[in-house]
């Protein structure tokens, strides 16, 4: 006899197996998420900085809840991104899940974007990067 169905109001789980969506991230003093489809990147969620894996976490999740699909890869945007930060930031992006496309400074992914004066410019145009990097399917 069954009592009682839990289902997930955004409908069947998500598979973990395989390759997922690849989002653009830049960690700010409010760090972002995007995502790039056909070179149009739009902001997922923001989140106030905190460690990087937490941060790294808290936007993977965020991106997954409104894509509906896995995030499985990024290309993280940061200022000032020297040895030492481009280590940390690896190893909180493994811890997070996700798999590294490739660190940018803040300024050369705004470049990326469409409008590079736009506040979120750095997200959208890391967004655009993963895009282009993205593993096939």
């Amino acid at each position: 006899m069954k009592l009682f169905q839990i289902e997930e109001p955004e409908g069947a789980a998500l598979e973990a197996d395989g390759i997922g969506l690849s989002v653009g991230i830049h960690l700010a003093g409010d760090a972002a998420v995007a995502i790039a489809v056909g070179g149009n990147a739009e902001i997922l969620g923001r989140t106030e900085r905190r460690q990087p894996k937490e941060t790294l976490l808290e936007l993977r999740s965020a991106a997954e809840k409104i894509l509906a699909r896995p995030v499985t890869h990024a290309v993280i945007a940061a200022a000032g991104l020297d040895d030492d930060l481009r280590r940390l930031l690896d190893d909180a992006a493994g811890a997070a899940g996700l798999t590294l496309l490739s660190l940018t400074t803040s300024a050369d992914a705004a470049r990326k974007a469409p409008d590079p004066g736009l506040p979120d410019a750095a997200a959208l145009g890391a967004a655009i990067l993963a895009e282009d990097l993205a593993p096939a399917a």
